[in-house]
């Protein structure tokens, strides 16, 4: 199943959330639903409803209002909801013969097109961003995930803290959880995050030698003891095939219908 993108808001609707009910605030085409964060807004909510319904990348950048941190916008990304869809936009779908190359944006090539042709492209964004990732296309796939501001915008995990006592502690929601740990997240290099930050921690890092070193003889002992029991070497070496089998196929069943039961 495809995953959802992120709808089209018309521009009326947007100017139309202006209170403390409802307020989305615009940011070139990005709309955002800040109606949760106007009571914790740090100069006051009143700030926030003043410019509801509006585009208000002027005024976060106005050093003499106030000029806003990184993590102003951070916390406005959290409460990205969609595209705002111009009047010029939409008349270029009414006239469209094809309008869903056009809607939900960001167009089609067919629809970038035609909306070129109506005058309206200007502040039309050219890829779709899909809800469930934030990322837009493959090669977004390969882009490194800054973990510091990984957390910071989805309050998940704090992967330079142990792993461990934050799942333990967090009181995730089961859909928050499933919709995180399928959230794309590229880590380039460095060490792995720590997973107990105590005493136990060494035995959570294994070099590559020390599994063959430890379970290869007990395993070619329990073959040769096999081997002594059994009439022929095909004997047992079917029986060894039917065991290596049939353990994976239970460890497998585990990992499929247990560990991802959703």
């Amino acid at each position: 199943m495809p995953a959802r993108t992120l709808p089209t808001i018309p521009i009326a609707d947007v100017k139309s959330r202006n209170t403390a009910e409802s307020c989305y605030v615009t940011i070139g085409t990005k709309v955002y639903d800040v109606t949760d964060f106007i009571n914790d807004h740090p100069g006051g909510g009143d700030l926030i409803l003043e410019h509801g319904g509006q585009d208000v990348e002027e005024i976060m950048k106005d050093e003499i209002s106030h000029s806003h941190s990184v993590a102003a916008y951070e916390i406005l990304d959290e409460h990205f909801v969609g595209f705002v869809a111009t009047d010029k936009a939409l008349d270029a779908v009414t006239k469209s013969q094809k309008p869903a190359e056009i809607v939900p944006l960001p167009p089609s090539k067919q629809g970038m097109a035609e909306v070129k042709m109506n005058g309206a492209a200007n502040g039309v964004p050219s890829k779709q961003v899909y809800a469930t990732t934030g990322l837009s296309s493959e090669e977004d796939l390969s882009k490194e995930t800054d973990p510091a501001s990984d957390y910071q915008a989805h309050k998940f995990l704090d992967l330079s803290r142990p792993l461990f006592l934050q799942i333990w502690n967090g009181g995730f929601s089961k859909d928050f959880y499933l919709e995180q740990v399928h959230r794309p997240r590229h880590y380039k290099g460095g060490d792995s995050a720590p997973l107990f930050g105590n005493f136990l921690e060494p035995l959570s890092k294994t070099a590559w030698w020390v599994v063959p070193t430890i379970w290869l003889p007990p395993v070619m002992y329990g073959t040769w003891l096999g081997f002594q029991n059994l009439s022929s070497a095909p004997e047992a070496a079917a029986y060894w095939a039917l065991g290596l089998f049939l353990w994976t196929l239970v460890e497998y069943i585990l990992h499929r219908c247990l560990f991802h039961i959703d």
